[in-house]
């Protein structure tokens, strides 16, 4: 006996379905931000080495963007200078990081697969990623960026206040109860359903 088939979706449901296209446009946004981080790590990156040289107005210009201040005139690369802008290019890296997970993992889980099983690059992550370990993937990226930005901080204390200091440390514990939150549900969520293998 042959088992009925099922019937086609209407012209409502493909509509519907097919909506899901209108993210791309989002997602080449996001390539578009990922150029602009590129080209500002290496202006940063290329006025440290300039600096490194001797350059006083590549100097002027990394003292300027990573907010130093100093009762002495700075002349010349410090240890504390060198550091903040080092931390600055990783915090580029990681934010580029993020953009990367958020642009392959929502493709792949909210608009059409990439077809890249085969593929001897494809990242690890995205062979088992959906919704929710994109959440969980995301939430940590996110406290990672934190953690360099609170960094820099501490490391640049004496142009804080003791209130953004305070503000910058709550927040970043904020980030990191809901990281676990999301780690902590993701877990009990994903106890409850059988084991693929």
């Amino acid at each position: 006996m042959k088992e009925p088939l099922s019937p086609k979706p209407g012209a409502l449901a493909n509509l519907i379905f097919a909506s899901r296209w209108l993210q791309l446009p989002l997602y080449l946004g996001l390539i578009l931000a990922q150029g602009v981080y590129v080209f500002h790590f290496w202006v940063e990156l290329v006025h440290l080495i300039e600096a490194a040289f001797g350059n006083q107005a590549a100097l002027a210009q990394l003292v300027g963007s990573i907010g130093y201040k100093s009762d002495i005139q700075v002349s010349q690369l410090n240890e504390t200078i060198i550091m903040l802008v080092v931390l600055a290019l990783i915090d580029v890296v990681m934010i580029s990081n993020l953009l990367i997970m958020v642009i392959i993992g929502g493709y792949e889980t909210f608009v059409s697969r990439l077809g890249l099983e085969e593929h001897p690059d494809q990242p690890e992550w995205l062979s088992h990623v959906n919704a929710s370990v994109l959440k969980v993937k995301l939430a940590t990226a996110i406290i990672g960026i934190s953690s360099i930005h609170l960094l820099k901080t501490f490391i640049n204390a004496e142009n804080y206040s003791e209130k953004v200091l305070m503000w910058q440390t709550v927040i970043h514990i904020a980030f990191l109860f809901s990281a676990l939150s999301i780690a902590y549900a993701d877990r009990l969520m994903s106890a409850g359903k059988p084991d693929d293998h």
